[in-house]
């Protein structure tokens, strides 16, 4: 019976061992099902000055979009009415600078440049006064906030967490998808407790989790820049991201597009024509 009770033990430890790892496996397999893929449906479609070269992207409220504009010579910061197109208010850079991400933080326009760590501090009313500040990002690419801290990119595969007092980072992600990094991330909205980010040289948009820089979901928008191309517009890539709050309104746009569109996302259905690792991440991941 001594026997019989050791080796009943051992049994059982040995099955309690095998369904712990089978259930650990499930889950880390789950873990990459649980990624959602969207469409997009267009809901309205608004004017978009054809020569801005969009680097930042965000909506002010009453109709009102903030825009940072890139290229050495052509970079400023912008007030647009939604409705109209029409540039309310401007900053124009200068010719050194290259404009990038670009967020709004109380009152405070924070934007940033790249190749360099130098970025600037706009009043949101005229734009006319500015601060000049220097971050610890390798560059500056992307900028968002979730109305406490900065988040921002610098076209790896790093998420910064940053604090708008003394813009040290706080902490830095590294954003996966499944077992891959995801690189090239460029500029960036908070919505809904999540992180949005382009992907830059692709067509999809990528949700991230700020707290563990996993990707849990990817926005696919490669309908949009077709559109345009086929109505044979000279276009360059995907590139901005807005978010209305109040109305839950999402607007996307790229650099020389001549539209802004506002978007709603559904559940993708049926099969992709190829992975998300060829759509979304270059191609250079199978």
């Amino acid at each position: 019976m001594a026997g019989g009770s050791i080796r009943k033990s051992s049994f059982n430890n040995r099955f309690a061992v095998s369904f712990l790892l089978i259930t650990i496996r499930c889950l880390l397999g789950s873990s990459s099902n649980d990624v959602k893929i969207y469409d997009i449906q267009i809901v309205n479609e608004f004017d978009h000055d054809p020569a801005a070269f969009t680097q930042g992207l965000l909506y002010g409220g009453n109709n009102t979009l903030f825009e940072s504009t890139g290229l050495n010579g052509h970079s400023s910061v912008r007030k647009v009415n939604l409705q109209t197109a029409k540039i309310e208010a401007l900053h124009k850079m200068n010719n050194t600078y290259f404009g990038e991400g670009l967020t709004l933080l109380g009152e405070r326009l924070y934007q940033l440049t790249w190749l360099t760590k130098t970025g600037f501090i706009y009043d949101r009313h005229n734009l006319s006064k500015f601060e000049t500040f220097s971050h610890h990002m390798h560059d500056g690419w992307g900028f968002a906030t979730d109305g406490k801290f900065l988040f921002g990119s610098d076209g790896s595969s790093s998420l910064y967490q940053i604090n708008p007092q003394t813009m040290e980072v706080i902490a830095e992600k590294v954003v996966t998808y499944k077992e891959h990094e995801v690189l090239n991330l460029n500029e960036l909205e908070y919505i809904n407790n999540e992180i949005w980010a382009n992907i830059w040289q692709s067509d999809c948009i990528a949700k991230i989790s700020p707290t563990d820089g996993t990707v849990t979901g990817w926005i696919l928008l490669q309908k949009l820049r077709m559109g345009l191309i086929a109505a044979g517009y000279q276009i360059d890539v995907l590139n901005g991201i807005a978010w209305d709050a109040d109305e839950k309104r999402i607007f996307v746009t790229g650099k020389l597009w001549p539209k802004l569109y506002q978007i709603e996302l559904h559940p993708h259905r049926g099969q992709l024509p190829l992975s998300i690792e060829k759509l979304c991440l270059g191609g250079s991941v199978d």
